[in-house]
C-alpha cells in the first residue's frame, strides 16, 4: 500500500490483537496446545495479568478480566460479536476435537 490517501497513518502491517479472558492460565493454554501459539516475552511495564504469544504471524495479548465472573457465558458463536478466525485444512477434525469426538479433546466452555 503506498502513502497518501490510500494509506495516511503510513501503517504497515498489524502488531497485535488484545484478547480479555476470564482466565488467562487456561486461555493460555487452549493457545498453546490447541491452537499451537508459542508465548512471547512479556513487556516489563505492565502491572497486570496478563500473557503474550506469536502464531500464524499474528501476536495475541491475552488480558486477565478485572471481574472474570461479569463477563457473559458464550454458548454458541456469534459471528456478528469480536473474533479471530484461522483457515484450516479440515473443519471436520477441527470440530471433531473441539466436540471430544476424537482423543485430545478439549473442553471448549472454558475459552475466553
Amino acid at each position: 500500500m503506498g502513502m497518501g490517501m490510500n494509506n495516511p497513518l503510513q501503517l504497515k502491517s498489524l502488531y497485535h490483537i488484545s484478547l480479555v479472558c476470564r482466565s488467562v492460565e487456561k486461555s493460555l493454554d487452549f493457545n498453546q496446545h490447541v491452537l499451537g501459539f508459542f508465548t512471547i516475552r512479556r513487556l516489563g511495564s505492565f502491572d497486570f495479568d496478563d500473557a503474550w504469544l506469536f502464531g500464524y504471524g499474528i501476536r495475541i495479548h491475552l488480558l486477565q478480566s478485572e471481574n472474570p465472573e461479569s463477563m457473559p457465558k458464550i454458548s454458541e458463536i456469534n459471528p456478528k460479536d469480536n473474533h479471530i478466525s484461522f483457515q484450516c485444512e479440515s473443519m471436520t477434525m477441527v470440530e471433531k476435537k473441539l466436540k471430544g469426538g476424537e482423543e485430545g479433546a478439549v473442553d471448549g466452555d472454558s475459552l475466553y
